[in-house]
C-alpha cells in the first residue's frame, strides 16, 4: 500500500476533459517509455512536478484526495501498529510475557563459555543484561553476541564487529553462526515459532534457550555465576534491600520501564493520555526521592538502578520525541539526570552505550512511528562528553537517610 506522501504528490490517473485541454494549450506531451527490455525506470521528478503544476496549480491537492489518503494511511497505521504492538480493547499497550523463564539447569553449566548471550543494543531489556554482565566482569565467561535490528523487525547479524575502542557494537553470531536471532530460537530441540526477542541466553552444549526474561537474567548474572566472575564481591542485590528492590520495581515497571513505550504505542488518546499521566508522576516521584539518596535503595547501586539506567538513558535520545513523552525532557529533572550519569561513569557502564546504535534502532526501524527513517541529530545533552561531567551526588552517601520507597 503506498505511503500518505507518495499519495499526495502523485496525479490522478485519469485526467480530464479540463486537464487534457490544459495540456494541449501548453503543449506538455509527456513521453513514457514502453521497451520491456528495459529495467524499471526512475520517475522523473521534474516530469511529476510538471504534472502536479497542470492538474492543481499552486493550491494543495484536492479535499477528497486528502481525506481519502489520511483514512487509508490511518487504517494502515493501526494494521502495522497491531503486529507491532499488540493493544487491548482501548489502545493501551500490552506486552507480550516471555516465553523462557531461568530454571535451574542454569546452574549446572557453571563453566567458561557454557553459555552465550544474546543481545541487541537499541534494546533497554538487553542492555540491562549488557551492564550487570560488565559490572560483574562476566565478559570472558559469557560471551556475547550482537544483532541489529533488521527493516522487518527482526534481529540480524550483518556482518564483522568493526571496533569502537571498547564499545559493544554489532557483530556476527559468533555461537551459532546464524544469520538472525529467529534461527537461533529455530536451533533448540522442536524447534520454535514464536517471538524471537533479546536479551536471551543461550546453552551452547545442549543447544537450548535458557532464558530468555531480562530480568532473570541479570539476577542469575548478579549471583549465580559468582565462580566465574573477576568481580564476585559485588553483589546488586544484597539480601537487606531486596525489599526495596522489589518495591521499586513495582512502582519502576509499568510506569517508566514499560510506560515510555505505552505512550509511544499508544492506539487511542486516553491510553497515551493515561501512560505519559503516569510516566511523569512516577519520575516526578523519584527525582524528588533522588534529592535525598544517591540511589534508589540508599548508597549502594541495585538492581533497580540498573532497570532505571537503561530507560533513562534513552529518554531524550528516543522516548522524548519519538514516543511522544514530551511533557518534560530528562535534563529538566536536576535529581534524575545527575543520577544517570552517575551510572553512567561507574566503570564499564559507558561501553554499553551505543548511541548511534540506539538512535538507529528507533527511528530507522519503526516504521509505523517515523515513516521518513530520518535520524535526528544526538541532542547535546546526550553525548558523552556531557554525560561525564561531575555529578555532585557522592555527598548523599554520607548518612544513611533510610528513606521510605514512596508509594503511588
Amino acid at each position: 500500500m503506498p505511503c500518505a506522501a507518495s499519495l499526495l504528490t502523485s496525479p490522478p490517473p485519469f485526467p480530464t476533459a479540463t486537464t487534457k485541454t490544459h495540456f494541449k494549450s501548453r503543449h506538455f506531451i509527456p513521453r513514457m517509455s514502453l521497451n520491456q527490455d528495459q529495467p524499471n525506470p526512475t520517475p522523473n521528478p521534474n516530469l511529476l512536478t510538471s504534472l502536479t503544476k497542470l492538474l492543481w496549480g499552486p493550491s494543495l491537492p484536492p479535499q477528497l484526495l486528502i481525506s481519502t489518503v489520511r483514512s487509508t494511511w490511518s487504517a494502515a497505521w493501526h494494521l502495522m501498529m497491531s503486529q507491532l504492538a499488540p493493544s487491548d480493547p482501548t489502545g493501551r499497550y500490552t506486552r507480550p510475557t516471555s516465553q523462557f523463564r531461568s530454571n535451574s539447569q542454569i546452574a549446572l553449566q557453571n563453566k567458561p563459555g557454557a553459555l552465550h548471550l544474546y543481545v541487541g543494543l537499541p534494546c533497554p531489556w538487553a542492555h540491562r543484561t549488557l551492564v550487570v554482565r560488565a559490572l560483574k566482569g562476566l565478559e570472558t565467561a559469557v560471551p556475547v553476541s550482537v544483532a541489529s535490528p533488521g527493516v522487518d523487525g527482526s534481529w540480524e547479524f550483518r556482518g564483522r564487529a568493526i571496533p569502537d575502542g571498547d564499545r559493544v557494537v554489532p557483530g556476527l553470531d559468533s555461537a551459532n553462526g546464524c544469520k538472525t536471532v529467529r534461527e537461533v530460537y529455530k536451533l533448540r530441540s522442536g524447534g520454535y515459532n514464536g517471538r524471537s526477542t533479546v536479551p536471551m541466553l543461550w546453552d551452547v552444549e545442549r543447544k537450548e534457550v535458557v532464558c530468555n526474561e531480562s530480568y532473570d537474567i541479570i539476577e542469575l548474572f548478579n549471583s549465580g555465576l559468582n565462580g566465574l566472575a573477576s568481580n564476585p564481591d559485588l553483589d546488586l542485590s544484597p539480601p537487606p534491600l531486596k525489599r526495596k528492590i522489589e518495591e521499586w520495581n513495582r512502582i519502576i515497571y509499568p510506569n517508566v520501564n514499560n510506560g515510555v513505550y505505552r505512550c509511544g504505542f499508544a492506539q487511542s488518546q486516553e491510553a497515551y493520555d493515561s501512560a505519559v499521566n503516569e510516566l511523569f508522576s512516577t519520575l516526578d516521584t523519584v527525582d524528588d526521592h533522588l534529592g535525598d539518596s544517591r540511589y534508589l535503595c540508599g548508597d549502594v547501586l541495585t538492581l533497580a538502578d540498573v532497570c532505571l539506567f537503561t530507560t533513562l538513558i534513552r529518554f531524550d535520545l528516543v522516548y522524548n520525541v519519538l514516543f511522544k513523552c514530551t511533557k518534560r525532557k530528562l535534563i529538566e529533572y536536576p535529581n534524575l539526570h545527575a543520577y544517570m550519569r552517575d551510572i553512567y561513569q561507574i566503570p564499564k557502564v559507558a561501553a554499553t552505550c551505543n548511541f548511534g546504535a540506539i538512535m538507529d534502532g528507533y527511528y530507522k526501524i519503526l516504521f509505523p512511528l517515523n515513516p521518513s527513517s530520518i535520524r535526528p541529530v544526538i541532542p547535546c545533552g546526550c553525548e558523552h562528553e556531557f554525560l561525564c561531567q561531575p555529578h555532585n551526588r557522592r555527598s548523599l552517601s554520607v548518612v544513611d537517610k533510610n528513606v521510605q520507597v514512596p508509594v503511588l
